[in-house]
């Protein structure tokens, strides 16, 4: 594990705003380190408001967008709301088409198969609404590089309303409106925006035509909170304002499918964590082991009851799914130690009947152990698909590019990708792939990586620093929980291991010449039970951490989350 210390921003900066807030130092710095260099931007980011969210009308298209929607109602049309399975898919399409039908009643979805259709746009979605008399669709989390689509549903008389947040091909597909901030041509003020994202934006820009504020669309943002913290943007500018007002619905009143998946849970407050770990796996479930049509029902149900009833089915799901990653992971590990492959630069496995929906994440799991870049195959009809995944700084889309010769289509980005071959180029395909990696990788991205805020000691760990700290939330990419590092550390005596197989690893530490009460502070590492002997026999060593609280019996206290403990000789 490498620690890594992040570059301090200059001495004047810091002691500038420093002064400014009336905060320490090291505070300055973390506020500095995600772009927050003056009071202002400090006081918009303490302190996120409704009235920071910018006019929807400035993205380009979205008065073309409305314009067509509210023709379809003045006409009576038929109006079919289309996503992809994900959570910002099906997020999506429940925000906007619960909206729509509290304005008007001809709305209907639809979610493609994962299976038998795939990612984004179908022949088969616009064949079903060709069908069923839909002559408009908005596609949502997908749709900004499917032209032929969208031309062969002109060619039906289907118009297409696109919203999407992924970055456009040389060509945009001939649509009404295309709503997509990463387009050359638009110059809408924040370009990170979600799928679901860019659906509250459009519902945002229809409630201003109906003279609806910002305030009547609140009820909605537990929906793009779900979908912020499962696509992994950025917790920056608009969506840290939908984050931090999304998680209060999820909080206070969500929907009836929300309220139902967090009741399984017996959770009383969630974070951005727990959307992450908690409600979206759910939502996810649907669409991986049965359909992402399950998810929507969830999410649009108004009867508690009834959504009690999907969420415990999806609540099952949830449990297929963790069954088969577990089953699959462990047969994974297994073929890599039978083809001795442990020391490679990359890990390539397949089985037949691996289930399609959950080798993502065997991917991901497998990188836990085997730090390198990762693909898992399974058989889809009579080709192989795999899906592949990263580690920090390497781009696996590149090297799969690079090998594009052996298979038959792939797409993706830097850090995750989907592919198929023929099942006769696997050998010859891993064998390329493997030489391509080994050439390309720097020897660095080859050992996880700690980043670390600022190093700190003990006595700066305060009252105020947890409060400000806590005004951080939410956290997520570009704002990430603060992580510090103290050198000197000593445990007090009660290190231990914990968990059925002792992995997890418990310690009460004090910093030597700095201590802090008589019986130190409570940290706790999942996964480094294996570093016990670190803190064993009054070895003095460092500590990479979080800090957090600790609630047990309504006593409150600080306690380190610790990622990482090293000698203090490092």
């Amino acid at each position: 594990m490498r620690w890594t210390l992040k570059p301090k921003p200059s001495e004047e900066k810091v002691k500038h705003l420093a002064q400014a807030l009336n905060v320490e130092d090291f505070v300055a710095t973390l506020l500095i380190q995600r772009g927050i260099e003056t009071f202002e931007d400090a006081k918009n980011f303490f302190r996120p408001s409704l009235e920071h969210l910018h006019d929807p009308y400035l993205m380009k298209d979205m008065d073309k967008a409305v314009t067509r929607i509210e023709q379809a109602i003045e006409n009576h049309e038929n109006i079919l709301v289309f996503g992809d399975y994900d959570v910002d898919g099906t997020t999506a399409v429940s925000l906007v088409s619960a909206y729509l039908k509290s304005h008007y009643p001809n709305i209907a979805t639809y979610i493609p198969d994962r299976y038998d259709e795939g990612y984004g746009i179908s022949f088969k979605g616009i064949d079903f609404a060709d069908d069923n008399g839909f002559s408009l669709i908005i596609a949502l989390d997908c749709g900004i590089k499917s032209i032929d689509h969208i031309a062969y549903a002109k060619a039906k008389n289907i118009d297409f309303i696109i919203c999407d947040h992924h970055r456009p091909g040389e060509f945009l597909p001939d649509a009404v409106a295309i709503l997509d901030p990463k387009r050359e041509d638009c110059s809408y003020p924040y370009d990170e925006l979600c799928g679901c994202g860019i659906g509250f934006k459009l519902i945002q820009a229809l409630g201003q035509n109906r003279n609806e504020t910002i305030h009547d669309l609140v009820p909605y943002l537990d929906l793009v909170a779900t979908a912020i913290a499962a696509d992994i943007v950025p917790i920056t500018g608009e969506n840290r304002v939908l984050a931090y007002f999304g998680l209060q619905v999820i909080n206070s009143d969500p929907r009836p499918g929300i309220k139902a998946l967090v009741h399984q849970v017996k959770k009383k407050v969630l974070d951005i964590t727990d959307v992450v770990f908690i409600i979206s796996p759910r939502i996810n479930a649907a669409g991986r082991i049965k359909h992402g049509n399950h998810a929507v029902e969830l999410l649009t149900e108004f009867d508690f009851e009834q959504a009690q009833q999907f969420a415990s089915e999806i609540e099952q799901y949830n449990a297929d799914r963790k069954d088969l990653d577990k089953k699959i992971t462990k047969e994974a590990f297994q073929q890599i130690l039978e083809n001795q492959e442990q020391e490679r630069f990359s890990t390539v496995v397949f089985q037949e009947d691996w289930h399609k929906g959950v080798i993502g994440i065997v991917a991901s799991r497998l990188i836990e152990t085997y730090y390198r870049p990762t693909l898992v195959f399974t058989k889809s009809g009579d080709k192989y698909a795999a899906s592949a995944r990263s580690v920090k700084g390497f781009d696996v889309y590149n090297a799969l590019d690079a090998c594009a010769e052996h298979l038959e289509q792939f797409g993706g980005h830097m850090y995750a990708a989907g592919m198929t071959l023929k099942a006769e180029n696997y050998q010859t395909f891993k064998e390329a792939f493997e030489k391509q990696v080994s050439a390309t990788i720097l020897p660095e991205m080859r050992t996880p990586e700690i980043e670390i805020d600022a190093e700190i000691n003990f006595s700066d760990i305060t009252p105020k620093l947890i409060r400000i700290l806590k005004q951080f939330e939410p956290f997520g990419p570009q704002n990430m929980t603060p992580v510090f590092m103290t050198s000197d550390i000593k445990d007090t005596g009660y290190a231990k291991t914990l968990g059925a197989e002792e992995e997890h690893l418990r310690l009460f530490v004090k910093q030597i010449s700095r201590s802090i009460g008589t019986d130190g502070i409570a940290a706790i590492g999942f996964g480094l039970g294996k570093k016990l002997h670190i803190a064993q026999n009054q070895n003095l060593f460092q500590l990479a951490y979080s800090i957090a609280e600790n609630e047990w019996n309504g006593t409150v206290s600080t306690q380190l989350m610790l990622k990482d403990i090293r000698t203090n000789d490092n």
